[in-house]
């Protein structure tokens, strides 16, 4: 199908939101983009350019309304940004296909996703609202949890209080993170943590993201909960793949969700998926532009696009058409200044993107959320030991120093 012409609106111009954008333009749809950095990459490859932060619903939909009376915007979505309330605002006053607002309203925040969640059926672990340290003493007794603010992202504030973590220390370094106050906790749940991406239509659910989350340092960042990217495809039966393909259903029926796309947060549990949380935006940390299709040859971003316009689209169409190894991984440099950075040019077919966030002079501080990471890298092969194989060695060609300590 063809969408020239048209023009979408894409929430963050961000870095990891650029792939997106040059695919929308390579759709060749007019492309407005709307960030709070004036400067933000995304910026350079818009047609039209909206200065709101991507955190103010009601500015960006003021100057989306000011800019779709000269040109009119066919569609609205997120990349790499968790701001559903923004892209819902501007989808309610421009009248464009949308996952709706009160969607949104839920997803944004983890307590009340839960609780809907809950009552529609979904797997899910024990969770309940934390009231104070003491409180969060008095549940330790009987559970082993991990405690997270209700409204923040990228793992801010999500601490897994074992035992020796002081309750009370976990309770206000994770109330920190909270803009409303407000810190829950929920069982931790054992068993292999999958990401996925799934599209939904009038047809149905299908998830051709799937990869197995790997958290190899859970005891080096501990007590906070840092993911050191993933591998593809998941290792999953068809089985457990079909009960993805249900419980996804069942969330985007929970949220009224009929068209878009859903990322969630899965545990493998001992009776099957357990959700952790979903977000109804294109991931960040490359996955749905680069991983995604490079495993699967699925266009998962496009189809994100498409669904975006409200462009009905064939599901079939975006099911994996191979399955080769893809391998993530992120670099983690100790606290301290950053005194040395050299990342040598790599000649390998299966290095797929290497980037360095940091700068000699760079602050680099404790390794407590996801933005903390300096630096990531994508390679693939024929198996996962290959993919995993070529990572290594890419990384071990980077070298990052800090004063007083040193990493690569």
């Amino acid at each position: 199908m063809s969408v020239k012409g048209k023009t979408i609106l894409i929430i963050s111009g961000g870095v990891e939101a650029v792939p997106i954008i040059a695919e929308a333009k390579a759709m060749g749809l007019n492309v407005a983009v709307s960030d709070g950095n004036a400067a933000a990459p995304g910026f350079d490859l818009a047609d039209f350019r909206l200065v709101a932060s991507t955190y103010e619903p009601e500015k960006t939909a003021e100057l989306a309304r000011d800019l779709s009376a000269r040109h009119r915007i066919d569609g609205v979505m997120a990349a790499a940004a968790d701001v559903p309330c923004t892209v819902a605002a501007v989808a309610e006053a421009l009248g464009l296909p949308s996952t709706g607002h009160d969607a949104a309203r839920i997803v944004s925040d983890k307590f009340l996703m839960k609780e809907i969640f809950k009552n529609h059926g979904v797997p899910i672990p024990w969770f309940g609202l934390v009231e104070s340290g003491a409180h969060l003493k008095v549940i330790l007794q009987a559970r082993n949890v991990v405690i997270k603010p209700v409204d923040s992202r990228g793992a801010r504030g999500v601490i897994r209080v074992t035992p020796g973590v002081d309750p009370e220390w976990a309770y206000s370094e994770s109330l920190k993170h909270s803009p409303s106050g407000r810190v829950m906790a929920e069982e931790w749940v054992s068993g292999r943590q999958i990401s996925t991406e799934s599209i939904v239509t009038e047809d149905g659910v299908m998830t051709p993201g799937l990869s197995d989350r790997n958290y190899q340092y859970l005891e080096r960042f501990a007590p906070f909960v840092i993911e050191d990217g993933g591998d593809l495809p998941a290792l999953l039966t068809d089985d457990e793949r079909k009960a993805i393909d249900t419980v996804i259903s069942c969330v985007a029926d929970s949220l009224s969700i009929r068209r878009g796309t859903i990322k969630g947060d899965i545990v493998m549990g001992k009776d099957g998926p357990v959700v952790i949380e979903v977000a109804i935006r294109l991931s960040g940390g490359y996955f749905c532009s680069h991983t995604i299709p490079l495993s699967t040859g699925a266009n998962f971003v496009e189809a994100a696009i498409l669904l975006a316009l409200g462009e009905k689209i064939d599901i079939n169409e975006y099911r994996p058409r191979f399955s080769r190894s893809v391998c993530q991984r992120f670099i983690f440099p100790e606290p301290g200044t950053i005194t040395r950075v050299e990342v040598p040019e790599i000649k390998d077919e299966n290095l797929m993107m290497m980037r360095v966030y940091v700068k000699e002079g760079d602050k680099v501080v404790k390794m407590t959320s996801h933005p903390c990471r300096a630096g990531m890298a994508i390679t693939s092969g024929d198996t996962r030991e290959e993919a995993q194989k070529t990572m290594a060695r890419a990384l071990s060609k980077i070298i990052v120093e800090v004063s007083p300590a040193m990493t690569v």
